[in-house]
């Protein structure tokens, strides 16, 4: 795991810009802190910030060279397989390393492009041949490590994160298009940027850059396996995810340094402790809890699990306080608007487990790959036709005015059967857009001036970016638009952002190639029928997991932003960053809509206006920080 920054000068003119990779290589010192290194010649800069993890010697240090000179790497992530690899296509060759690089870069040059089709893992990584003067610059399947590419006339540059893109002197324009995106989802989705000039890679392509230009190719496309259906009987698929699973955690249990897991406490992170345990003696487990917020805290669970295991479990149980005084740490370290804000408890979670290993496994993905959140249990029951549904869509008008909140059991319960009413009664795509939407459109017009909503006409819709169909027919279809869409643009960037923040490396055994590839050659009903989601998780390793974590609520990994904007963070918003003189000053938001938002806030009905609130917060901070 590392960071990566690096440019392609088309012309002379871009010269300027890559001769500055010393300072992006060092803006990515939290992602690396274990060594750097730097190429750099007249048309091309690669630089890398290391994290060590398999084969810490100098010698695997990077950028790394073929022996003849001739290619060059830099790489950031990590090929499970790179064993496997060496052994099948490079017997009698001798290596320098024992590390995946050196496999990575000799494979590229043994069969070129193809190679990516071979790796199984996560990466974001760049090799340049100096022979032919071609760079590539390739992302992992499925998004999990970011790439910021900014382009114009004179040069290529791109970075792992966009703090470092910046540091070679790029211009911080605002891309003012995509806020409306942002405030809708509460993230900015790949391909887009917040600034102008500067794109995402997209998960599953590579692009070739040359003097004559750069050309942007799919190496995979993740597709729904329909021919499969049927082929596999539920009996049959569900051993079969067991032994891929199986593999895929044992996979992402190598390491030359110290290396645990993160237990929530749900099925996904359990699944993920009790496979780990088969192959790793006194295994490492870590769990935060809400001392405060009982509400919140799911950490009895997690703890039934480390006990059946026998793990050497770590709770950091914490206190208000405790979170508050990371608020800021999270605002300074987002060099994009992101508003999701459970952020801050993944945070302080890697922080406190950087402290006694360097690597950790999750169970990140289970819920978009086999359909775990309530919402795809809605769409599954507005699919078929029911009493009850048409009961809740009738008492719309009843939901509408009752009081809604994530901050209770009873308020969320009218909040999500407020949500399904509205959505039930739409044709499946817009379904699809409101329910991935923490705000609907209008309301988000409604956050900005009206001179600012011109500088808007004639952007493109959000689903422009984006070839699906939903049809309303095959849950299928609404899993792989969010793991084009949610999982590449929230959920990864999520948790890469905060671990990397404190150099600390997360693997996802449910994101495995092999994995999710089965999954998605599965039919709806393995996954969810009506009294279960994630079906085939919960029914394969129900006999490995406690009884206790069956038939419960989800909990998601939630914060008290309302009680605190009302108490602790109240001075921030009313003082400073929503301040009417501040609000007025930059002439992007309505004073008029921010002021009722924040009446709102004090009001017995606030609904899920602190996420509104705290999107903006983001916002502003950033925009203070990048751009004032």
């Amino acid at each position: 795991m590392c960071g990566i920054a690096g440019g392609f000068a088309f012309k002379s003119e871009g010269i300027k810009y890559i001769s500055e990779i010393g300072r992006a290589t060092t803006c990515l010192k939290h992602r690396g802190p274990d060594g750097d290194g730097i190429f750099l010649n007249e048309t091309v800069a690669l630089g890398h910030r290391r994290l060590s993890i398999i084969d810490t010697s100098a010698q695997a240090n990077q950028p790394m060279y073929s022996s003849g000179k001739r290619y060059v790497i830099v790489f950031n992530g990590e090929i499970f397989n790179y064993r496997e690899l060496r052994a099948k296509y490079f017997s009698g060759h001798t290596f320098r390393t024992t590390s995946d690089t050196e496999v990575f870069l000799e494979l590229f040059i043994k069969i070129g492009v193809d190679c990516f089709q071979e790796l199984r893992g996560f990466f974001a990584a760049s090799i340049y041949d100096k022979q032919k003067e071609e760079l590539f610059l390739v992302r992992d399947r499925f998004g999990k490590k970011p790439v910021h590419v900014f382009k114009n006339e004179e040069v290529l540059l791109f970075a792992s994160e966009l703090k470092a893109l910046l540091s070679f002197g790029v211009p911080k324009e605002l891309n003012a298009a995509i806020l409306p995106y942002y405030f809708q989802l509460n993230y900015i989705p790949q391909p887009l940027s917040i600034l102008k000039n500067v794109e995402k890679l997209l998960a599953g392509h590579y692009l070739k850059i040359t003097k004559a230009g750069v050309e942007d190719h799919a190496y995979h496309q993740l597709k729904i396996r329909k021919e499969k259906y049927g082929k596999i009987s539920y009996e049959e698929a569900k051993k079969q995810l067991v032994s891929l699973m199986d593999d895929a955690t044992r996979l992402r249990l190598v390491s030359d340094v110290p290396l645990g897991v993160f237990l929530s406490g749900g099925i996904d992170s359990s699944v993920v402790v009790a496979l780990a345990a088969r192959h790793e003696q006194q295994l490492k487990t870590f769990s935060i809890g809400y001392k405060d917020y009982p509400f919140f805290d799911e950490t009895k669970y997690a703890q039934l699990v480390a006990k059946k295991y026998n793990t050497q479990h770590t709770v950091f149980s914490l206190n208000n306080d405790d979170f508050l005084e990371h608020v800021d740490d999270v605002l300074n370290y987002m060099d994009e608007p992101f508003a999701d804000s459970s952020s801050i408890p993944t945070f302080i979670l890697s922080k406190h487990t950087r402290k006694q290993v360097t690597v950790a496994l999750s169970g990140d993905g289970g819920d978009e790959v086999f359909a775990g959140y309530n919402k795809y249990q809605a769409e599954w029951n507005v699919m078929r036709p029911s009493l009850k549904k048409n009961v809740v869509k009738g008492l719309r008008p009843l939901w509408k005015i009752l009081p809604k909140s994530r901050n209770s059991k009873i308020t969320n319960t009218i909040r999500q059967l407020h949500r399904f009413s509205e959505g039930a009664s739409l044709a499946a795509e817009d379904r699809y857009w409101q329910w991935a939407s923490m705000l609907p459109e209008e309301e988000v017009s409604c956050l900005f001036t009206s001179s600012f909503v011109q500088q808007l006409n004639g952007r493109k819709r959000l689903n422009d970016f984006f070839e699906w169909n939903i049809s309303g027919q095959d849950l299928n279809e609404v899993l792989l638009a969010d793991m084009n869409l949610v999982l590449t643009g929230d959920m990864l960037v999520k948790v890469d952002m905060m671990s990397m923040a404190n150099s600390l490396e997360i693997r996802s055994p449910f994101l495995d190639q092999e994995v999710v590839e089965f999954a998605f050659g599965l039919p709806q009903s393995f996954k969810i029928n009506n009294k279960m989601k994630k079906r085939i998780v919960q029914d394969a390793f129900r006999d490995l997991l406690p009884d206790e974590l069956y038939n419960r609520p989800k909990q998601g990994f939630d914060i008290p932003l309302l009680n605190w904007f009302k108490k602790e963070l109240w001075s921030k918003i009313n003082d400073d960053l929503l301040s009417e003189q501040f609000v007025r000053e930059q002439e992007i938001f309505n004073p008029t809509s921010i002021q009722s938002l924040k009446k709102k806030l004090h009001s017995s009905d606030p609904g899920d206006t602190h996420e509104t609130i705290w999107a903006l917060l983001v916002f502003q901070h950033w925009w203070k920080k990048y751009i004032a």
